[in-house]
């Protein structure tokens, strides 16, 4: 399996306005992990997030994937080649399950007819009857329409899957059943997965590191769960957790 190590590399972003969304942030994501940005509004994680695939380009220092910057990559190419999974799924309301799966792989030059197949079998992947496959994004419940997100992100076999708030408008049930499916989902395929969520609980479940960020952008503290539980950083981090209430979640 090809190695997938994402590294941010003293990377800012200021806006004209003056304001910064990110300072001075450098982290390792490792390959074949789970590695959550979590901290409230303005804090700069789905900037970060939306880095990687040069959505946002920085200000100041690099991201690079496996050692090569990434803006020595086709913008474009470089967004086919990675998953994105956002909040509310994302789909394309005029087009079919099956054809929101196959956008990418057919963008990509892979015929529609082999596309929508293997778009089948995703859909059986995250969970999902095929039944639904010719039907609308609206048809759906708010957790169909996140597997279906999650099956798209999927779609072109990308070795990174980056999530932004991926269940952050289903109900808990509903959140707690994706966030297992996910987690049994990068058991199989082991991706390097970058989430982003506010909800430290659920960085606590999901994440194999969690990067805590405060307000613009600055790292707080990073580490497994259990690192982060065990010996907060400094008092922010403490009282960020003790806010989250987190459950006894750690694997």
């Amino acid at each position: 399996m090809e190695a997938r190590v994402i590294e941010f590399d003293v990377v800012s972003k200021v806006y004209p306005d003056g304001t910064i969304a990110v300072d001075a942030f450098s982290l390792t994501v490792p390959s074949h992990t789970t590695t959550v940005f979590v901290g409230s509004s303005g804090s700069g994680k789905t900037t970060l997030l939306r880095m990687i695939n040069r959505m946002v380009e920085p200000s100041g220092g690099r991201v690079t994937i496996d050692g090569q910057d990434i803006r020595d990559r086709n913008a474009v190419a470089l967004r086919r080649s990675i998953g994105y999974v956002m909040q509310q799924g994302g789909l394309l309301p005029h087009r079919t399950v099956i054809d929101n799966v196959a956008t990418v792989p057919v963008l990509n030059g892979v015929p529609a007819r082999r596309a929508r197949e293997a778009g089948i079998e995703l859909l059986t992947r995250v969970g999902l009857d095929a039944s639904i496959a010719r039907r609308y994004p609206h048809q759906l419940s708010g957790g169909q329409q996140q597997r279906v997100g999650v099956a798209r992100a999927l779609a072109s076999d990308p070795n990174i899957l980056l999530m932004d708030e991926p269940f952050g408008a289903v109900d808990p049930v509903v959140r707690r059943e994706l966030q297992d499916e996910l987690m049994r989902l990068q058991a199989e395929l082991g991706k390097t997965i970058v989430f982003v969520t506010h909800d430290i609980d659920e960085a606590f479940l999901v994440g194999d590191q969690v990067a805590i960020l405060k307000p613009g952008g600055v790292l707080a503290q990073h580490g497994t769960p259990q690192e982060v539980l065990d010996a907060p950083a400094d008092d922010f981090v403490a009282e960020f957790i003790d806010a989250g209430r987190p459950r006894s979640v750690l694997r």
